[in-house]
């Protein structure tokens, strides 16, 4: 027994199927199905474990390499919760790729709130909203953005892909366990839901025509504002754009857009509460 709870258990055998959830990690259109099925999400490494330890989400398990096993002590988990102990060759086999950080996790997920839900329970004027954005690692950096600029909850709309999946975690440093996050659906219609509630919608583009942040920025100073980003390459949607108010972040002349990531990071530094 692990002090603080957790259970230890060496498994030699890389078939044992209590490591069912931890197989094949590469595939992410099959791990996206069968966690969003099985109610389950992974996590890697120390850092993305102790979020989890530190969230509402429940820990179910722990595998790490029998090396790493002292980190996994240090962490006092809950009672109950089982530490799958394997040596490199068990691990990489089980997962599909060497886990050099030599620590996985399995944890619950939780009932999405609904849009009305998540700002009934706001503790900042300032949102982020996602179009279309289905890279992972992007996605985690905006949810590590809108955590270092006090952005209240991330929303995303219906393609976005899954902020639970483990490279957003990573990427994200476990930010997507603490920043609060709902679907819009349907897409663009609910955009309307923030209007109501009192949010400037603004629309993040590199259009030329567009007014610049940071007048933008001062005039609103204060107020409720959503700040929605789109997709690389072809950014935001018609649709999305026309119940918006255009802004861009003003650049050298030949440079015609940031990273989503990047532009994110950029616009919430000029809206954050953080002053």
């Amino acid at each position: 027994m692990h002090p603080g709870g957790g259970q230890g258990e060496h498994i030699f055998d890389p078939s044992d199927p209590r490591l069912a959830l931890y197989r094949d990690l590469k595939d992410s259109a099959l791990r996206r199905s069968a966690e969003l099925a099985g109610g389950v999400f992974i996590v890697e490494g120390r850092l993305a474990l102790e979020a989890v330890l530190a969230s509402p989400y429940p820990l179910l398990s722990v595998l790490a390499l029998r090396r790493r096993t002292s980190v996994v002590r240090a962490l006092r988990l809950p009672d109950g919760v089982p530490v799958y102990e394997v040596d490199e060759d068990v691990m990489a086999f089980v997962a599909g790729f060497d886990v050099h950080r030599g620590l996985l996790a399995v944890a619950s997920r939780l009932p999405l709130p609904t849009p009305e839900e998540l700002l009934a329970t706001l503790t900042s004027p300032l949102l982020v909203v996602v179009e279309g954005v289905n890279d992972q690692e992007n996605l985690g950096a905006i949810f590590r953005n809108a955590a270092a600029f006090g952005a209240g909850a991330v929303l995303l709309d219906p393609t976005c892909a899954d902020p639970l999946y483990r490279r957003s975690v990573r990427v994200s440093l476990g930010h997507v366990l603490r920043v609060p996050f709902a679907r819009l659906e349907p897409w663009p219609a609910t955009l309307s839901t923030l209007r109501e509630a009192g949010f400037a919608l603004l629309a993040l583009t590199p259009a030329p025509a567009a007014e610049t942040v940071g007048p933008v920025s001062r005039e609103l100073r204060g107020s409720p504002v959503a700040l929605v980003f789109g997709a690389e390459g072809h950014g935001l949607s018609q649709a999305a754009l026309s119940v918006c108010r255009p802004v861009r972040v003003p650049m050298m002349t030949g440079v015609d857009s940031l990273n989503v990531a990047a532009a994110t990071a950029v616009a919430l530094h000029r809206f954050s509460p953080v002053q």
